[in-house]
């Protein structure tokens, strides 16, 4: 894609920019933009299409994994152009037809126009102002005082509860203690999962399985989160749709061997920056797969850093977060639990 932009200076001025938060990266599946500055002297070719709203360009090219979509992707669109109140239009570069319909209910509540392709729409087109890229806040975070109208958190998750028409706002409208367990079917599987539902049922919460292909339909899958008051999974993207809980709900997060940090900071802080409250189950070597994989006594086990320091980031990943599987303790569990059910069953004081 290349831009033109009128300027009063007489030289020929060219840039090229990743129209993606991670700027200065050579992401995977992401095409740079050429930005031409042009005077009257060398004019750009005529346009095909006058509009009166401004635009924002971005790429959707790097997706298929919901936490990156939300973190990197929505959020900041968000932040970018809700103060136009959807009098701005969408121009996506690297144009994915599976993430434009996972996000529609989103998008169209941030634009009141079609998006635009330019691959299959390759007219020109002329807009009064232009945004060019995505800034990038944080892990899942919006940073209120550098933003236009100072939207936070708050009035992020305000725009996501009104965009879905999700009813439950706070965890005191939901009656019963409901729990949904986001069922994983490649790595950092539960493999006791029906043991564990078993457990969780015993406790005294109703459970609704979720799994991935369950993902594809959000509006349907963020109506079925927001009854619930409880969600739990081994970490992994799918936490990611704890944004659609209501405040005061509970995030229970299992982590893996050597994964510790990455649940805190991904997770962790993102669910108590919502209001929500926060458990986490370590487990143990031996609920580990990785056991029977390496042996008791291997350094993958007992000093799990040293993969990434002597093999790198990733070795490192592929080890943990790839190979690696969980048997739940559910002796050990079961405390968790029990503290998650007495979170949402005693009222507040």
């Amino acid at each position: 894609m290349t831009i033109y932009v009128p300027s009063d200076d007489h030289r020929h001025n060219e840039t090229t920019v990743w129209p993606y938060p991670w700027h200065g990266y050579d992401i995977g599946g992401v095409s740079t933009v050429r930005i031409i500055q042009h005077n009257n002297t060398t004019p750009p070719p005529p346009c095909d299409f006058h509009h009166h709203v401004p635009a924002v360009v971005f790429s959707s090219g790097h997706i298929g994994n919901t936490y990156h979509e939300i973190s990197e992707i929505i959020i900041p669109l968000f932040l970018t152009i809700k103060h136009f109140q959807s009098c701005v239009m969408l121009v996506i570069e690297d144009y994915i037809p599976s993430f434009i319909s996972k996000y529609n209910t989103i998008l169209t509540h941030l634009s009141a126009y079609k998006p635009i392709n330019p691959t299959t729409n390759p007219a020109i087109h002329c807009f009064p102002a232009l945004i060019v890229g995505l800034k990038y806040h944080g892990i899942l975070e919006l940073n209120s005082s550098d933003i236009p109208g100072g939207y936070g958190m708050p009035e992020f998750r305000h725009f996501i509860f009104d965009t879905f028409g999700l009813k439950n706002r706070d965890v005191s409208e939901i009656p019963q203690p409901r729990m949904l367990l986001l069922s994983r079917r490649f790595s950092r599987r539960i493999l006791n999962e029906e043991e564990t539902i078993g457990m969780i049922k015993d406790v005294g919460f109703q459970v609704i399985v979720v799994k991935r292909f369950d993902y594809h339909d959000m509006k349907k899958l963020s109506h079925v989160i927001n009854r619930c008051n409880v969600i739990l999974g081994v970490h992994g993207a799918g936490l990611t749709y704890g944004m659609f809980l209501p405040a005061g709900a509970v995030v229970v997060q299992i982590e893996p061997l050597d994964l510790e940090y990455y649940a805190k900071v991904i997770f962790e802080e993102n669910a108590r920056g919502m209001g929500m409250e926060y458990l986490r189950y370590k487990i143990e070597e031996e609920e580990s797969s990785l056991v029977k994989v390496f042996g008791r006594n291997s350094s993958v086990i007992t000093d799990a850093g040293s993969v990434y320091r002597n093999h790198g980031v990733l070795n490192s990943r592929n080890v943990f977060y790839d190979q690696q599987n969980v048997k739940l303790d559910l002796v050990r569990f079961r405390e968790t639990i029990v503290k998650a059910f007495s979170i949402v069953t005693v009222p507040p004081p």
